[in-house]
């Protein structure tokens, strides 16, 4: 699990940051999208890249969801285990909701690709990707921007989970010390990288990216 967490983890970070062009202007983020499906070529075919990487995505996310349900039904047969309720008790909200979590950025990831990627929800058939985001999250669509910040709350306290659960499965987490360390490094990353998603819909929905 830490495996396809880690990969998740690396994707989010890029498209985070790519994303954030969005802010250079309408050149800039179109060129960056137009990039990413000439990247490779000639030994690629066009979009021959992300499909590559929508492949390994979805791996991850079968590999993942196993993972994770195989995991929840060793904790649901080890219930009666004073062990098991003694850590139950000391969970925090992300660890708490991590199940529920995970689901809520499923449905998330399938209502991301309707609206702009198949433009199958939303505003019209934008060429440009830059003015397909920003058509999507005009003000008379702000109900759109409040489905991505919800998901954007889930995908912090995933990530904080997440990343911690991993620090620990690598032993980075025997002493007190080693766990603060690893918590703050879950906060961090949860933080910069919803915050760096969220701040795109707000920033459209306010009138800075037009």
């Amino acid at each position: 699990m830490a495996v396809t967490g880690a990969i998740f983890i690396a994707y989010v970070a890029a498209h985070m940051f790519g994303n954030l062009k969005v802010f250079q202007g309408q050149e800039k983020f179109d060129s960056y999208a137009e990039f990413l499906r000439t990247f490779g070529e000639p030994l690629l075919p066009y979009a021959g890249f992300l499909w590559i990487v929508r492949v390994v995505l979805i791996a991850a996310i079968i590999g993942h969801v196993y993972a994770a349900y195989t995991l929840w039904a060793r904790a649901s047969g080890a219930r009666n285990v004073k062990y098991s309720m003694k850590k139950a008790t000391t969970s925090t909200l992300s660890s708490r909701t991590m199940r529920w979590g995970g689901t809520a950025l499923l449905l998330y990831i399938v209502f991301h690709i309707l609206h702009l990627t198949t433009k199958t929800v939303g505003p019209g058939p934008e060429e440009s990707i830059y003015q397909r985001l920003v058509a999507g999250f005009q003000p008379e669509y702000w109900y759109i921007a409040v489905i991505y910040l919800a998901a954007q709350v889930a995908l912090g306290m995933h990530l904080r989970h997440g990343t911690y659960s991993a620090l620990q499965t690598m032993g980075l987490t025997t002493t007190p010390a080693a766990q603060a360390r690893a918590s703050a490094a879950g906060l961090v990353l949860a933080v910069v990288i919803a915050g760096g998603f969220a701040i795109i819909p707000l920033s459209v929905l306010v009138g800075i990216v037009e």
